[in-house]
């Protein structure tokens, strides 16, 4: 019988058509019986659409079915995939300009700092109800999540569920490609492509070892024709004429560190007290030519330009001429993790799983993002040891925040979820005890309708903001828009930025 791969979230306009079209993509599984799930009919209907148009293009024998009823995709299925973002974007919003009110300036707000912590308490029920559909009705699936906050997530699933779940990113493999380009500088000492004598470095030249927490994730080995080049990057990275301006915070980080950072310049400098705590010089340290590198809250705004576009621009998706199945097959996990379990054929790659000792250094209980090996044996992960110092250092203060904000979320503790966000690096750098107690209060109070583990708490923390001395913050004054903000642009202005409006908004996120 052919493999059953079920889509929770499927309206996702970035993940879900691409990940179909890379399934489809193996010969194996080319009569796969896929069931897309979504809540928004709409943006269901319209990924169906296209999907259907890829399945009858190819002339493939696949079969595609599209419900609002998540336990009737989930029923028989081999392995689930979660594309969610619960509470969409109208509880994005609350993520990022409610922090901004009490000074805490955020590019993305989906992994940690507060927005990330509140994205936590928005999805963690959501994904203890999707396990326990997976447990009841499916045929023992895998759980595969892409969603963020994705250790977060992957944590709860679990430390709660008996459902087996990976979280997966692809922070990794980006990366992975600036260390090829700045080995490649260095290798080829000032030569230019199209020079006699110049070689070109590609990521399949550049063997890494990576290990972390998700988003947080460290390359503490690059071997270049056998010699490890971790020692020469910085001197790579300033010398390379972009990474050199767009990657100001991860460049510090890997001065002052030793170890580059996976993530983007703009994710990782919310993870860290030392970058955004003072409006004044954040501009210092990111570039505004991607939202990506810095932006306040760049994420939300092309998020919201994404989808605007996406819908006005549909019926042409749906008229496009695309390239055929198997000749785009992309760089995310989920359908090479499934080709090896289901066919044998070995597959390697950073995925988020519980620790147990992988990493020696971080608590047992964490999701570490490691090196993993799949066949048909199932996932295998071998032992890192321990991480550098500093680096361990770092992730066990976001580890510890991604405890309490995984417990509280499950037990509806709001004293616990203020003592998270009280942890957090960078929240915690920039706004004292009673200001976090207030932030909280009113960020469960806007976010109500989708924490019903709290539904009890909110009239407390309405009669807490009524009552209290509330602190003073930039509420109301031109510094609650953020030190780096653009405006949302129409879908008009889209279309008269041509080719250069559609890069920007083909993002390194879904949306």
């Amino acid at each position: 019988m052919a493999v059953k791969v079920a889509f929770i979230g499927a309206g996702s306009v970035g993940f879900t058509r691409r990940l179909f079209r890379d399934i489809l993509s193996v010969p194996e599984f080319q009569d796969t019986r896929f069931s897309l799930m979504d809540i928004n009919r709409r943006n269901l209907d319209m990924v169906a659409k296209l999907c259907r148009k890829d399945l009858r293009v190819n002339r493939l024998p696949a079969t595609l079915d599209a419900t609002t009823d998540r336990r009737e995709a989930l029923e028989g299925a081999d392995y689930v995939i979660n594309c969610t973002r619960i509470g969409g974007l109208e509880a994005f919003r609350h993520d990022i300009e409610i922090p901004l009110k009490y000074g805490v300036d955020q590019c993305v707000g989906d992994t940690l700092c507060i927005g990330g912590i509140m994205y936590g308490q928005r999805n963690i029920p959501a994904i203890l109800d999707f396990c326990r559909d997976i447990s009841e009705v499916s045929n023992d699936a895998l759980f595969l999540s892409y969603a963020n906050p994705n250790a977060m997530n992957t944590w709860a699933a679990n430390a709660f569920t008996d459902v087996e779940t990976i979280g997966l990113c692809h922070g990794v493999e980006g990366g992975h490609h600036q260390l090829a380009s700045v080995i490649e500088l260095l290798a080829n000492k000032g030569k230019k492509q199209g020079d006699r004598g110049f070689v070109p470095v590609h990521t399949k030249d550049v063997d890494i070892l990576c290990a972390g927490i998700n988003h947080q994730t460290w390359y503490i080995q690059v071997l270049y024709k056998g010699e490890d080049w971790t020692g020469r990057l910085l001197e790579g990275f300033e010398k390379h004429p972009t990474y050199s301006k767009t990657e100001k915070v991860r460049i510090d980080v890997l001065r002052r560190f030793g170890y580059y950072s996976t993530e983007s310049n703009g994710h990782l400098s919310e993870y860290v007290p030392w970058y955004r705590k003072r409006p004044g010089e954040i501009k210092n340290w990111i570039s505004m030519d991607s939202w990506i590198n810095g932006e306040t809250g760049g994420y939300l705004r092309v998020s919201t330009e994404g989808r605007n576009w996406f819908v006005k621009d549909f019926p042409k998706w749906l008229k496009a001429e695309d390239k055929p199945i198997g000749e785009d097959r992309g760089g995310e996990h989920a359908s090479y993790i499934i080709e090896a379990l289901e066919t044998g054929r070995c597959y390697r790659g950073h995925f988020n799983v519980p620790n147990n000792g992988v990493i020696s250094n971080l608590p047992e209980d964490c999701i570490v993002e490691v090196p993993c090996y799949v066949d048909n044996n199932g996932v295998n992960v071998p032992v890192v040891g321990d991480l550098p110092l500093a680096c361990a250092a770092t992730l066990s203060a976001s580890v510890n925040v991604q405890r309490m904000s995984v417990y509280a979320a499950v037990s509806g503790d709001v004293t616990l979820l203020k003592q998270a966000v009280l942890h957090d690096p960078l929240t915690a750098a920039v706004c004292d005890p009673e200001e976090i107690w207030q932030m909280v209060d009113e960020m469960l109070i806007a976010q109500a309708k989708w924490l019903p583990q709290y539904k009890k708490e909110i009239p407390a923390a309405k009669k807490r903001l009524a009552e209290a001395k509330r602190k003073k913050t930039y509420r109301g004054t031109s510094k609650s828009k953020g030190a780096a903000r653009k405006k949302t642009t129409t879908v008009s202005q889209l279309r008269r930025g041509g080719a250069k409006a559609k890069k920007v908004l083909q993002a390194d996120k879904a949306n």
